[in-house]
């Protein structure tokens, strides 16, 4: 699945979008720009639109973990992204509402690995891979109807719990 990401960047030269790279090569994604993540072919993010604060992380490290900022949050403005459509975005807030905040700007954070590059790759991943299910159209559920022969058995098998049911009742002395 990560193969078949591409990670676009505008081509200044030529003035126009060019596939450049598969996902495995996203280091040099993170320090760019001007590149632009391709989520769909109707949806690219450019790398401007989103933020990153880095802050110390827990887990393992030792004293590294102490004294280096490794966690990464990466911060973006759905509600005034100039890339996403008016659908998408109604999509993009419904998915993702528990990591969107009251002003419209989602967050996620990655904060595994001992590195701030890594993590910012990470982050970035977990990125496109959510925005990816967000957009995606769910199917619509056709409505189908039982068979005759499926209605027939269903109330063949309530006939029959009726008249178990019927001969269910009270006892009375003399009438057996």
């Amino acid at each position: 699945m990560l193969e078949q990401n591409r990670i676009n960047r505008e081509d200044a030269r030529e003035g126009r979008m060019i596939a450049t790279q598969s996902y495995s090569k996203i280091d040099e994604i993170a320090m760019n720009e001007d590149a632009i993540l391709h989520i769909r072919d109707n949806l690219r993010i450019p790398m401007r639109e989103l933020t990153f604060r880095a802050s110390r992380s827990s887990g393992p490290g030792g004293q590294h973990v102490n004294r280096s900022e490794t966690r990464v949050e990466l911060l973006w403005d759905v509600r005034n992204s100039p890339s996403l459509s008016k659908t998408q975005r109604y999509r993009i807030e419904q998915h993702l509402a528990s990591r969107i905040d009251k002003d419209g700007v989602l967050h996620l954070v990655s904060g595994e690995r001992r590195s701030q590059w890594q993590n910012k790759q990470a982050v970035i991943e977990r990125f496109v891979h959510l925005l990816r299910e967000a957009t995606t159209p769910r199917k619509r559920r056709l409505p189908t109807k039982p068979s005759e022969a499926a209605r027939e058995r269903r109330l063949r098998k309530k006939r029959r719990r009726s008249e178990i049911k019927k001969t269910r009742g009270k006892v009375t002395p003399g009438e057996e």
